[in-house]
């Protein structure tokens, strides 16, 4: 059992300890409580959840696949860098996997399958009302992974199942650098929805890419100002 500040996580049987271990450390490093540059420590790790080392190990294996960390011989694992390349790459694969999805659910839909998306936007409009970012932030996966199965193409959903704790990572940044980002997000989100319903797939595509490239954009700049204000630090104490 993970244990962690008093808080139990029960096992899984659908997930490994690994697995669930490595999600734990992800939540951490996409809300910044790890931050980039940061080393994580494996034997605080076991103490902590008490759990084993191998475990451990075994979790921060699953982390680098997924590119919120690098391990360095002798240096052990280290929270990885957001750069501006990997964000333009990050963005121009996702764009290509939801246009691809939107597409399909245009053309795929049945009136059965768009009440629970009806039900989603809804939700996810009064977590807007109530200015609450960090449920908006999950509900919007929620959202996307109910379309996954109108693709009908497992490459797809495991492409975009991968790379989706650097995809949340980005995501939380980006509503957390501007108060408009929630709202625009939201309206984003109900457009592809009214082009589905509309079965106009390629506007709801060309809303995705448009979509993608403003987040984009929004995470570049909120890491300019990070490393602006890292700079300015620097400066000052070496004053």
């Amino acid at each position: 059992m993970l244990k962690e500040q008093g808080l139990d996580m029960s096992f899984r049987a659908s997930e490994s300890l690994s697995e669930q271990i490595a999600q734990h450390l992800a939540q951490q490093i996409i809300t910044g409580d790890l931050v980039e540059g940061e080393r994580i420590q494996e034997l605080r790790i076991t103490k902590e959840l008490n759990v084993s080392r191998g475990s451990v190990r075994e979790a921060l294996l699953i982390l680098a696949r997924r590119r919120l960390i690098e391990i360095y011989p002798r240096r052990g694992a280290v929270v990885s860098e957001m750069s501006a390349q990997q964000v333009r790459g990050l963005y121009e694969v996702v764009s290509m996997m939801l246009q691809i999805i939107v597409r399909k659910s245009a053309e795929n839909w049945r009136q059965q399958d768009m009440e629970a998306f009806v039900a989603q936007i809804q939700r996810l409009q009064s977590l807007v009302d109530e200015n609450d970012i960090e449920a908006f932030h999950e509900a919007s996966f929620e959202f996307f992974r109910m379309s996954y199965r109108f693709a009908a193409n497992p490459y797809v959903e495991q492409i975009l199942e991968d790379l989706q704790p650097a995809i949340r990572r980005s995501y939380f940044l980006a509503l957390h650098a501007d108060r408009r980002e929630l709202e625009e997000s939201f309206s984003f989100l109900k457009g592809v929805v009214d082009n589905v319903l509309l079965r106009k797939g390629d506007q709801a595509a060309a809303l995705v890419d448009d979509f993608c490239v403003h987040q984009r954009n929004r995470v570049l700049d909120s890491l300019m100002r990070v490393k602006q204000i890292e700079v300015a630090w620097a400066q000052r104490h070496r004053r």
